[in-house]
């Protein structure tokens, strides 16, 4: 039998503004039809932690994505990953140390990025906002709203050609406290 491990998605762009709205009650009531188990939400942006057999978080991701699909007919990115893939980014992040936690934000990736397309966007300067990519996060420093900076999920899909979905740091601490 497989074991069971824990694991947290991340949907984006869902309950933005009125738009692709999903309730994080009926979210956890699919997930349980998919055979997740334990399932938590945090927040209505599409947080939601689970247990489920160990495979591929690709093939996970896929298997939310069509369910949501199918449920609520239309798209929404997800991107899958383990709570020790959240304990170790915690860990790397290259901003904790010094920067304000109300300044930082984990951008995370579907996979990890080409080391070509990495290099042609590591030395583009957005000051006052940072960014360093470590594995298959993007760590941002954004003094001002996030909403207002250029290190943004479309940025980053566009020049790393992957899929991205992006939490402040309090969320991303917050997930790690609910999925121990």
């Amino acid at each position: 039998m497989n074991k069971k491990i824990k694991y947290i998605s991340l949907l984006r762009g869902i309950n933005v503004g009125g738009k692709r709205k999903i309730l994080m009650a009926d979210l956890k009531n699919l997930y349980t039809k998919l055979g997740f188990t334990n399932c938590t939400s945090y927040i209505q942006s599409g947080n939601v932690i689970f247990e489920y057999k160990e495979q591929p978080a690709s093939e996970l991701a896929n298997k939310i994505e069509e369910a949501v699909k199918k449920e609520y007919g239309f798209d929404v990115p997800v991107i899958v990953i383990t709570t020790n893939e959240l304990q170790e980014a915690i860990q790397i992040n290259p901003y904790t140390e010094t920067k304000g936690i109300e300044s930082i934000c984990l951008t995370f990736l579907n996979k990890k990025p080409e080391a070509d397309l990495i290099n042609k966007i590591s030395n583009l300067n957005f000051s006052p906002d940072e960014f360093q990519i470590k594995n298959q996060n993007v760590f941002i420093f954004c003094p001002g709203p996030y909403h207002k900076t250029k290190l943004s999920n479309q940025f980053f899909e566009s020049k790393l050609e992957v899929r991205t979905t992006t939490r402040n740091w309090k969320t991303v601490l917050k997930l790690l406290e609910l999925s121990e």
